[in-house]
């Protein structure tokens, strides 16, 4: 792609999101949430391959539904209150639309049904933008509706999230739609705990950025798509093996690395708030999410690919992809849980 063009796709992608964050009213905000929208379009559609443009064709749908659904519920809003101000949704009707359209914007089951098989027509780079920066814009306009929302309607969503997102990746072989899942459970930690402490759904989808980051990169630098690749990785660069293991198990939420440090926290304060069952419910969800990530660890670590070298070829050429963002991710997926104390007084 033209690098002008590309320059201004991804000012736009910025623009829309900045736009989304400043606005407090509804207007404004679904301005942005279009400008978001139309500016991933051609990066998704970029390589004219039939699975990118079917990819590129469901994604444009769903989120202009969603988009329609949010100018909808918003004329409501404003038709029966006067304004056009978030923070004043007073109608019911109105606020659970603008959740169901929210909703289908992120991901959430059960309007995740897109999710996986967009994300599996593109590329991986595109992929993580679509897995991570397209999340920040409907999450601020969650987060900033989330008083107006019937508590009940956000812990459903939550809770079926965090189930589907783990029931949905076992039988899955490809990568994308595994990191697709991933991401749908890790959106369902960040809504449940939403009305109790908007600052941990706000330290999850930093560390989920984080953690996320680091998963698409190292597949980037691999060049893996599926599981049976995984197997061939480990002779070409041992150490982006053991790193890409680790990340996935702090993806899955164990300790002694960062993923621990959301799921910790968001079932110590769902315990404080007198919700022992669903904190229960939400663990066990977790160990759904745990065992494919640890089917990929498995494979990647513990299982020889036919047809490799079980040595590091010397004459192997060096990649030149530029490999500091890929660092930076993978140190902080893996070392903040000492800083947990810190954060928390932060958040």
């Amino acid at each position: 792609m033209n690098p002008y063009v590309l320059t201004a796709l991804l000012s736009s992608l910025g623009l829309g999101t900045t736009l989304t964050f400043a606005s407090s009213h509804w207007l404004l905000a679904w301005m942005g949430l279009e400008i978001n929208t139309l500016a991933i379009i051609p990066l998704m559609a970029q390589h004219h391959h039939p699975r990118a443009v079917e990819a590129t064709t469901k994604y444009f749908l769903t989120q202009a539904a969603a988009a329609a659904m949010i100018l909808f519920a918003s004329t409501t809003n404003a038709w029966l209150t006067g304004g056009w101000d978030m923070n004043d949704m007073s109608s019911p009707i109105a606020s659970a639309m603008v959740i169901a359209a929210l909703a289908l914007k992120i991901g959430l089951a059960p309007m995740h049904f897109w999710m996986p098989e967009v994300l599996q027509g593109l590329d991986l780079l595109t992929g993580l933008i679509l897995s991570t920066w397209q999340k920040l814009a409907p999450l601020a306009l969650i987060v900033q509706t989330a008083q107006a929302i019937d508590p009940l309607l956000l812990t459903t969503l939550g809770l079926m999230s965090t189930l589907v997102g783990g029931w949905g990746g076992l039988n899955q072989t490809q990568l994308r739609k595994i990191l697709a899942y991933s991401s749908i459970a890790h959106m369902g930690w960040m809504i449940i705990i939403l009305q109790y402490a908007p600052q941990l759904t706000l330290l999850a989808l930093l560390m989920y950025i984080f953690m996320t980051s680091s998963a698409f990169l190292t597949l980037k630098a691999s060049s893996s798509t599926k599981i049976g690749t995984l197997a061939t990785i480990w002779s070409k660069s041992p150490i982006l093996t053991t790193a890409a293991a680790l990340v996935l198990l702090s993806l899955g939420g164990l300790p002694p690395l960062t993923g621990f440090m959301p799921k910790w926290l968001i079932l110590q304060e769902l315990a404080k708030q007198g919700l022992p069952l669903l904190a229960t419910v939400m663990a066990l969800a977790a160990l759904l999410s745990l065992y494919f990530y640890l089917r990929l660890c498995y494979t990647m670590t513990l299982t020889i690919s036919p047809h490799t070298n079980t040595f590091i070829t010397p004459w192997r050429v060096q990649t030149t992809q530029f490999s500091f963002p890929l660092a930076l991710s993978t140190v902080v997926a893996l070392g903040l849980l000492p800083m947990a104390p810190a954060i928390v007084m932060l958040v």
